[in-house]
């Protein structure tokens, strides 16, 4: 009986060294991975959505007969904000470019927003419009530092749940599918333009050259 008992317990031991070398273990692990970066591009971008209101507001006290592309980014804004996708989602091609489509027309407004404001001289000098222009710099830089890892991850991902013995597990244990990257469309990847040298009307609001702030952090791809 022991014996048996001993004999049962090597070959459940195999078993699941087995099934670890057929991607038992790798194929979540990459799975999950994919996850949490696409979780880190959500809030890349709600970042971005949260500093438009703000954004609005102090160009609209300056430039009020800017109400055409102020009404634009708000707009573009609740477009993208409602435009919304789960994990659940991640291999949907269809689903990813409606996502992607509804950013980079935020994207575009902001960019045709920061062109017009360069009018206004008055409203660079002001010290709230130059530290949002600061913040939305280095938002735009962890959009990118997001979107760059979760498609890293992603293409883990797929590599794994293609690649053998991995496959096994991916096919007859999880049914995975392939994730959909972001695809490097023309102009989807662009950040808005935020030349900060001109702010102060003499050069003087540039943003430092050793940038030390989360922001700063994020453009060079360095976590907090």
């Amino acid at each position: 009986m022991a014996y048996r008992t001993f004999v049962r317990s090597i070959l459940l031991a195999l078993g699941l060294v087995a099934l670890s070398g057929c991607g038992i273990n790798s194929v979540p692990t990459a799975e999950e991975e994919a996850k949490a970066r696409w979780a880190d591009v959500q809030s890349a971008y709600q970042r971005r959505a949260d500093l438009i209101p703000n954004l609005v507001e102090v160009v609209r006290g300056a430039a009020s007969s800017e109400e055409e592309i102020l009404t634009q980014v708000i707009e573009a804004r609740a477009s993208a904000t409602q435009t919304q996708l789960t994990t659940d989602d991640l291999n949907d091609p269809q689903a990813i470019q409606r996502f992607d489509q509804a950013q980079s027309q935020l994207g575009g407004a902001l960019s045709r927003l920061l062109v017009t404001v360069e009018r206004y001289p008055e409203l660079q000098s002001q010290a709230r419009f130059a530290d949002l222009m600061v913040q939305l710099e280095g938002t735009e830089n962890r959009i990118e530092v997001a979107r760059n890892r979760y498609n890293e991850a992603v293409q883990n991902y797929n590599t794994t749940i293609r690649t053998f013995p991995a496959t096994i597990a991916a096919n007859v244990i999880y049914g995975a599918e392939p994730m959909e990257g972001f695809q490097a469309e023309a102009g989807s990847e662009v950040a808005p333009d935020v030349d900060l040298s001109d702010l102060s009307g003499g050069g003087n609001a540039a943003a430092p050259a050793n940038d030390n702030s989360a922001e700063g952090q994020a453009a060079t791809g360095t976590d907090n």
